[in-house]
């Protein structure tokens, strides 16, 4: 088994305009390909799992995550960048109710590991929000916030549950460092 790197999509790898339902507007957070690269390139599986309130909202659905998700992978091709697999919760708990699908329960994960047999204690948890990894704490992998201006909250809270801390994705690839899965 091997590990995976799972990243949360929207304000991780794009940017977040909040509840994006059109492909046309995906655009790259600077050095996310150039990070997803790397990763690539030192043999990372690359997972996608991200909460996707907006579809329990009813502002789109799970085919606009998936438009979005293709026009992901045709802006990072020129990296050679390739995902293997998208994972998304649609539920909101004040809508559809609790889940264990919602970030930072750990379903997704656990899907994603036993359809592509990967090693949740060697993998990494990537995302712009302390809940996007946290996951990590759970089940025994390593988590790494994506740092930005208004995370004061995310930032102080992952300090204190000892997580790592980087400015973009390009950072990120070198903490999680070119040996592999």
């Amino acid at each position: 088994m091997r590990g995976a790197v799972f990243l949360d999509r929207d304000g991780t790898i794009i940017h977040d305009p909040g509840y994006l339902d059109d492909a046309g507007r995906v655009a790259l957070l600077p050095n996310a390909a150039e990070g997803l690269g790397e990763m690539t390139r030192a043999g990372w599986p690359l997972v996608i799992v991200s909460n996707q309130s907006g579809i329990a909202r009813g502002l789109y659905g799970p085919d606009s995550f998936a438009a979005i998700n293709r026009r992901l992978e045709e802006l990072l091709a020129p990296a050679r960048v390739r995902f293997l697999a998208a994972y998304f919760c649609p539920h909101l708990p004040e809508i559809s109710g609790a889940c264990r699908c919602r970030k930072p329960g750990v379903e997704l994960f656990e899907r994603a590991a036993g359809e592509h047999n990967l090693d949740l204690a060697r993998s990494w948890f990537v995302g712009d929000r302390a809940r996007d990894v946290e996951p990590a704490l759970t089940l025994g992998g390593r988590g790494l916030l994506v740092v930005h201006e208004d995370q004061a909250e995310d930032v102080q809270r992952a300090a204190r549950l000892g997580l790592a801390r980087a400015a973009d994705l390009l950072a990120a690839a070198s903490i999680i460092g070119a040996l592999g899965p």
